[in-house]
């Protein structure tokens, strides 16, 4: 608790910002839906075929996941508030239309043909007749839409368009507790408030309805004129970890005295970002296939700012213990891997599509390592990864390595997010195994970042060597002999924009960015 208050008391101004950013998603969005669900409800009513289209359109768009809703919205409308007010408006949509459809088709028909016997229009019946009795239904659908959609929000902040998922995330990437929980307690409270706000409104008699209404209204567009503000001449979109880490673009300011408009964008998201002109320079990682699909250019980091990432299997001791075995078996991938080797099998994956399975089979069978297991299965091995392409390949080819070359069984759990959830579940026995990379294990793990700009900077050897001997005694986990890669941290850009500026290097970008002003840059989240 109190390196929570901590945290608070420390980045109130961030905070602040954040959730002012979260409120103006969620009151836009809820507005549109709003404004455009309560027709759409009223016709629903009306006219049943064209109701149940409307509804089952509404519920399709409920079943998107979130982030790929806001993955399709990059090259339709690039990154920032407009594609994120988009996807809530269309998740609000939902509860918005089926509580105003059911609320007029609950009013009493009797009520109806009364107001029909006094001579009412349509119209007048509608405003003055159904929708005041369908009221407190309708009402209900809203706060749904706003609950939800504070919840979504959160995700929004992976393309660019602020909110408290920026401290979620950040705090996830890093290991950092009071970071996760500095946007996680917020976004619940805020949910609460808005929801109990609503619940008052809905008592309100309609003239101040319309007031409050009308207050609403204006907020929302004081907070898109500024959310839609002309985009910089030169926007950088970083990774929400690549933003508060000290080797990330806190290291990049204090080192070459870089200052960018910075945007935060999900680590997945930013190659198409990047790709398609909604950003000029993005923090990517140095064997990501995806630079060789978009044809994009590594500025050299002229300064040796970027700690390396080395990358080996972590392994819990008591695994290692029981079945002794496995240790060689493990081994038997150190030093089979260069940069251009892991960028070739990523290149597979992620752009010509094949299943991280078959790649990690064809390197196996291209060492000679590739066995058909036999016999029964003495045991099982957990074997995780984290969300992205070359953590799945690594654990296919581990759990082909060991079933052939053992007796045991092996057990993938893919996708299972960052470092956080990786290493808690590592540490917990949920699983035994999974790839790591040194630079994350000092910095993310045993949280000895200063070390990155003292004894161990520019000495991957030594960084490794570091991280080896310091898990066993502290965790009783062990690092195997690195695999021979490094998947570092690496400003990119399209190479066609790198060569028309005449930037190859991070002080190339420096000096050229110099004099543009600083956009956000104050804001290092």
């Amino acid at each position: 608790m109190q390196e929570l208050l901590r945290y608070f008391a420390e980045n109130w101004a961030t905070l602040g910002r954040q959730t002012v950013e979260h409120l103006g998603l969620t009151a836009i969005s809820v507005l549109l839906a709003t404004l455009t669900g309560v027709p759409l409800g009223v016709i629903c009513a009306r006219h049943a075929r064209t109701g149940s289209a409307v509804l089952g359109v509404a519920g399709v768009l409920q079943t998107i996941p979130s982030v790929a809703l806001l993955g399709f919205m990059i090259p339709l409308f690039g990154i920032g508030a407009l594609p994120a007010i988009i996807a809530l408006f269309l998740y609000g949509l939902l509860p918005v239309i089926r509580n105003t459809c059911t609320g007029i088709r609950e009013v009493d028909p009797a009520v109806r043909e009364s107001a029909w016997g006094m001579g009412m229009s349509a119209r007048q019946v509608l405003l003055k007749v159904e929708l005041p009795l369908a009221m407190p239904v309708l009402f209900a659908g809203i706060r749904t839409a706003t609950v939800i959609n504070v919840g979504v929000a959160t995700l929004a902040a992976l393309i660019a368009s602020g909110g408290l998922g920026e401290s979620i995330f950040g705090g996830i990437a890093l290991n950092n507790t009071p970071m996760i929980l500095a946007g996680a307690v917020p976004a619940a409270l805020l949910a609460v408030l808005l929801d109990q706000l609503l619940a008052r409104l809905q008592r309100l008699d309609v003239r101040r309805l319309k007031v409050a209404g009308g207050v609403a209204a204006g907020l929302a567009v004081l907070f898109t004129g500024a959310s839609f503000a002309s985009r910089a001449s030169f926007q950088a979109g970083f990774a929400p970890e690549f933003m508060v880490m000290s080797e990330g673009y806190p290291g990049l300011r204090r080192e070459y005295g870089l200052r960018l408009d910075t945007r935060v964008i999900q680590s997945g998201l930013m190659y198409d970002a990047l790709h398609h002109g909604a950003v000029d320079v993005i923090s990517g990682f140095s064997t990501d296939g995806r630079i060789r699909e978009y044809d994009l250019f590594t500025l050299k980091d002229d300064r040796n700012h970027f700690p390396a990432y080395d990358c080996g299997l972590i392994v819990r001791q008591p695994v290692l213990d029981q079945y002794p075995q496995l240790e060689p078996v493990l081994q038997k991938l150190s030093g089979r891997f260069t940069d251009a080797v892991m960028i070739d099998l990523n290149y597979r994956v992620d752009v010509l599509k094949e299943s991280p399975a078959k790649a990690a089979r064809d390197f196996l069978d291209s060492l000679g390592l590739l066995k058909t297991p036999e016999g029964k299965r003495t045991g099982r091995i957990r074997i995780g990864s984290k969300i992205f392409a070359e953590q799945y390949i690594l654990a296919e080819m581990i759990a082909r390595l060991v079933e052939g070359h053992t007796g045991l069984e092996c057990e993938i759990k893919p996708g299972m997010g960052g470092t956080q959830i990786c290493f808690e579940a590592l540490r917990t026995g949920e699983i035994d195994l999974y790839p790591e990379y040194s630079g994350t294990g000092l910095e993310v793990i045993l949280k000895r970042k200063e070390l990155l700009r003292d004894s161990l900077q520019g000495d991957p050897a030594r960084l490794y060597r570091y991280v080896s001997e310091a898990f066993p005694a502290r965790f009783n986990i062990r690092w195997m002999p690195p695999f021979g890669f490094n998947n570092t941290y690496a400003l990119l850009m399209r190479q066609a924009d790198a060569r028309r500026l005449g930037i190859r290097s991070i002080s190339d970008l420096k000096r050229m960015t110099q004099g543009r002003g600083k956009g956000n840059d104050g804001d290092t989240r």
